[in-house]
């Protein structure tokens, strides 16, 4: 497993989502897939775009294999 990511360097950003459930907004950094609501317990997701997980030969041996099947399951692994 890479200690840093061997792709490019990013830094993270935060965007704001409105909850579905209560229009509360909910800051969700660029590293996450969802959040909980803060408000009402919801969960919040940003809108999936590519990652280096979905095409960089190296993300099952950068994340590790038990972290890749999860995403995998979970459908965050295009």
């Amino acid at each position: 497993m890479f200690k840093k990511c061997p792709g490019v360097e990013r830094s993270l950003r935060i965007e704001l989502h409105k909850c579905s459930n209560c229009g509360a907004e909910v800051e969700i950094f660029s590293n996450e897939v969802k959040v909980k609501c803060y408000q009402c317990g919801e969960m919040v997701y940003s809108q999936r775009l590519p990652s280096c997980i979905d095409w960089c030969a190296s993300a099952r041996e950068c994340l590790g294999e038990e972290r890749w099947r999860q995403l995998k399951e979970r459908g965050e692994i295009c």
